[in-house]
């Protein structure tokens, strides 16, 4: 499932294709995505123009402006969910196959939702709609936000494992399996070691680590391991910089020991048992 870095990156790309640009039609398949599309949303959004593409998360979130009086008027909810693709392409380019939703735009260009699993969502929100509550959960900070005394009070107060504590999105928004994974490499941090178990001093080393792994992967326009795209159709590079994700049975890139892996939750975490230990460092 594409992450922050991986979004972070569509939005990126997004902005200057889509500023100012205006939909004049639409078009939608009959396959469902995880929410359906409803019919009147393509009339309510005819003949806006795209404001600033943003990102919350996993969500990006496209404001639709009205000319006269210039407002918005509503803004576009999209997750890519597992295998999501939402680009801009030329209105001559061949349509792939599982393309769901296109926008027409007034520049001969298209905006495309194509999603072979059907678990992301394109939807409309009318202006006075409150988008964030319709996310459903409670998002956190982002990571280059995360305030360090309430992240360490997150953590020491939880028995969860710190893997559990990273995946959920009101403790940190945005951060998903792969970058858990690196995150607590780099901070040196066994995946199964209980939040309780940690100090402030390595909260803070936790902390630090999401932020750097986060900044990172957006600088290599997040990982391309299957379907992931940015906006401009361009692939990441991350998953040529993994240190420990997808990896096991190779050699630690620091120490040369074999990187393991465990489930947890029902998620594979990937690991060095030497420079993670069990127990913490000394």
């Amino acid at each position: 499932m594409p992450e922050l870095p991986e979004v972070e990156t569509v939005a990126r790309d997004l902005r200057p294709l889509l500023a100012g640009r205006r939909a004049v039609a639409f078009w939608v398949g009959e396959a469902q995505l995880r929410r359906p599309w409803k019919r009147s949303w393509s009339g309510q959004m005819a003949g806006l123009r795209f404001g600033e593409v943003r990102r919350r998360g996993k969500w990006l979130m496209l404001p639709l402006e009205s000319p006269k009086p210039k407002a918005v008027a509503g803004i576009l909810l999209v997750h890519l969910g597992m295998t999501g693709q939402f680009t801009v392409v030329s209105a001559d380019d061949p349509w792939a196959d599982h393309t769901h939703v296109v926008f027409f735009l007034d520049n001969q260009t298209h905006l495309r939702f194509r999603d072979i699993r059907r678990f992301g969502s394109v939807e409309w929100f009318p202006a006075g709609k409150d988008v964030e509550k319709h996310l459903g959960e409670k998002l956190g900070p982002e990571p280059f936000d995360i305030p360090a005394g309430p992240f360490a009070d997150a953590v020491r107060k939880s028995n969860r494992t710190l893997k559990a504590i990273l995946l959920d999105q009101s403790v940190v928004a945005g951060v998903g399996n792969i970058y858990a994974d690196e995150a607590l490499f780099r901070a040196g941090l066994h995946p199964e070691r209980r939040g309780s178990s940690l100090s402030v001093a390595e909260c803070d080393r936790l902390r630090g680590s999401v932020e750097g792994v986060i900044a990172r992967a957006i600088a290599s326009r997040g990982s391309t391991i299957r379907d992931y795209v940015g906006g401009s159709g361009l692939r990441g590079g991350f998953q040529h910089e993994f240190a420990v994700y997808g990896r096991t049975g190779e050699p630690c890139v620091t120490c040369g020991s074999a990187i393991e892996r465990v489930v947890l939750g029902g998620r594979s975490s990937h690991f060095c048992a030497k420079c993670q230990p069990a127990g913490g460092r000394t």
